[in-house]
C-alpha cells in the first residue's frame, strides 16, 4: 500500500513506533518525483508485505498533486506478480486501461507498472515484480 505524506521522516517515525514496522529501504526516485520509504510488515501471512510512504519532491509531481487535492492518505495499492510484463499484456487483452505500457523501476529494485483507476474500481493499482524473481 502506498501512502502519500507531507513529511517522510515524521511518517516513518509514526508508522514504526505505532505498528512496529521496520524500514526495509529508503530512496529518492526522481523519475516518479518522490522520496520514499518501504516499511516491512513483520509476520504478514503468505509472505512479505510492505507499506510504502511517499513524500513528493515538489508540488507538480503525481504525489504532490494528490496531496494538494486529497491530502495525506492512501495513494495506491500494489499487488505482487511473477512477471509484470506478462501481467500487463494479459490485463490489456482483458480491456484494462493501463497507466504504464511497460514496466519501470520501483522500490527495492522491483519492476512496477500502474493500472488506471477507472478500470479498477477507482483505485490506482500497482503491479510489483520483486527484484528477487
Amino acid at each position: 500500500m502506498g501512502i502519500a505524506v507531507r513529511d517522510l521522516d515524521t511518517a516513518v517515525d509514526l508508522y514504526t513506533s505505532l505498528f512496529g514496522l521496520t524500514v526495509a529501504g529508503r530512496e529518492t526516485n526522481e523519475a516518479q518525483g518522490v522520496r520514499e520509504a518501504m516499511l516491512h510488515v513483520a509476520g504478514a501471512p503468505g509472505g512479505a508485505s510492505y507499506v510504502q510512504l511517499l513524500e513528493p519532491l515538489g508540488p507538480d509531481t503525481p504525489v504532490g498533486r494528490f496531496l494538494a487535492s486529497r491530502g495525506e492518505g492512501v495513494h495506491h495499492i500494489g499487488y505482487g506478480v511473477e512477471d509484470v510484463a506478462a501481467s500487463l499484456a494479459s490485463l490489456r487483452d482483458q480491456g484494462v486501461r493501463l497507466v504504464d505500457e511497460r514496466p519501470r523501476h520501483g522500490s527495492l529494485g522491483a519492476a512496477i507498472a500502474f493500472l488506471h483507476p477507472k478500470s479498477v474500481g477507482g483505485v490506482l493499482t500497482e503491479l510489483v515484480q520483486s527484484a528477487s524473481v
